[in-house]
């Protein structure tokens, strides 16, 4: 590659080593903390697990019914990155509010959060949609590597920073530790902000600026005829359904475990750690899982990290230590960029040229269809198995083990996805149209 595409590159990955720090220090990390703790305060531990998991679920059904409309609006209107920088200033504004939001005011906490996570999460349908513009094929597997890698270890080192200003607040010049979680908040936001510039200044979109009057209307027709054009396209759509299932528990394991943890009795510095362990890990494992994807294929790459989860999710159930916490997220980092970056890269492999941002919008709607019903269902398991009389801490056991389901359907059906078939249709579909 010249020296033009590394930058358009390094700057693509480099917003995902901005907006990771929404998805460590507030997703993962101090918003589910917070939530359960200041925002939940004296609140049953089931009843503050199922509201987060409510949470979760408005903002992924948010962007389900967002993420293919305004996909196919930007492909029409080659206006992926104004979107893009739409979402990341939702997402960034709503998190520095969080730092305003009064104790036990749970509600407006859960409300700023989801325009937050919908602020994320569309953004991602417009960063993965760029994907194909800055990597050529035979590298797009180890270039979405690249951009998982550098959020785990952006994500990470903020994290760390922010985990540090709340274990010794006097350092930084604060009152204390809830007063270092609050500004967190706003760490995140300038994070996000600062090195979201290098993707809106260096790379490039084709017909960036040959936006079409009538784009909306005219997105909004593209989008019908990308709903009957999947059908024809068997094998992305059979991909698509494999991805819903597996990525659900993925997002379910990243937006639950603080909360799991909790439950479980371990106290808040552990599972910062353990958060902490997870991203710095994961900068690494996700970089080889992106050259174990391009020697021996993505597909068996991503079988390997659906059966590790799968281990996980029944493991979890039975883990008592604190060591057996830190060992369980050390296998979450080794798996989860992994089998995020290549799931991207695989699906940008199987979709027909120059409608990535209206796929993608499938794509992303897919996964955050999902996640309206993972934390609902880990959720719901935790109450009903409590309700059978089960106590607190064995309920939140026992939920854990619903998400086996998601990965085993997920693994079943990817063994029959078969990438050469998916290329074989949208080149039979290319000629169709000609």
């Amino acid at each position: 590659m010249k020296n033009p595409g590394r930058m358009a590159v390094v700057s693509w990955a480099l917003y995902d080593w901005a907006n990771s720090a929404f998805a460590t220090t507030a997703m993962a990390g101090f918003f589910p903390l917070f939530f359960k703790q200041f925002w939940n305060y004296g609140a049953d531990p089931a009843l503050s697990t199922a509201r987060l998991g409510l949470g979760n679920s408005v903002s992924g059904l948010a962007i389900v019914i967002l993420a293919p409309v305004l996909g196919a609006i930007a492909d029409r209107g080659s206006a992926r990155k104004v979107f893009l920088i739409f979402f990341a200033l939702l997402g960034l504004s709503m998190t520095a509010s969080l730092a305003l939001v009064p104790r036990g005011a749970w509600g407006f906490a859960m409300g700023a959060y989801i325009l937050a996570a919908v602020g994320f999460s569309g953004g991602n349908v417009f960063y993965d949609s760029l994907l194909p513009s800055v990597a050529p094929e035979n590298r797009m597997h180890v270039v979405s590597a690249l951009g998982f890698s550098l959020g785990y270890l952006g994500g990470g080192l903020l994290f760390a920073l922010n985990v540090l200003a709340v274990v010794k607040p006097s350092l930084f010049g604060l009152a204390g530790p809830s007063q270092a979680v609050r500004l967190s908040f706003v760490t995140v936001a300038l994070w996000w902000l600062v090195f979201s510039l290098p993707l809106a200044l260096f790379v490039r979109e084709e017909g960036t600026n040959q936006r079409r009057p009538g784009m909306v209307k005219a997105g909004l027709r593209q989008l019908l005829a990308t709903f009957s054009e999947i059908r024809k396209h068997r094998t992305v759509l059979l991909f698509l359904l494999a991805y819903w299932c597996y990525i659900d528990g993925v997002d379910t394991v990243v937006r639950m475990a603080v909360d799991y943890g909790l439950s479980l009795g371990f106290d808040s510095n552990d599972l910062i750690t353990a958060l902490l362990i997870t991203q710095f890990v994961g900068f690494p494992c996700a970089l080889l899982f992106g050259f174990l994807g391009q020697r021996t294929g993505a597909k068996r790459a991503i079988f390997i990290a659906i059966g590790v989860y799968l281990f996980l999710s029944l493991w979890g159930a039975f883990i008592r230590t604190k060591g057996e916490f830190y060992l369980m997220a050390a296998i979450v980092g080794f798996v989860q960029g992994g089998i995020q970056s290549l799931s991207r890269s695989f699906f940008a492999r199987l979709i027909p040229g120059g409608k990535s941002g209206e796929y993608f919008g499938f794509y992303n709607m897919l996964g955050k269809f999902a996640v309206i019903f993972g934390p609902v269902l880990m959720g719901s398991s935790a109450l009903m198995f409590r309700s059978l009389g089960a106590g607190g801490d064995l309920a939140s056991r026992m939920s854990i083990t619903s998400l086996s389901l998601l990965f085993l359907g997920g693994g079943v059906l990817l063994f029959f996805v078969d990438e050469e078939k998916a290329k074989a249709e949208a080149s039979g579909q290319a000629q169709g149209n000609a």
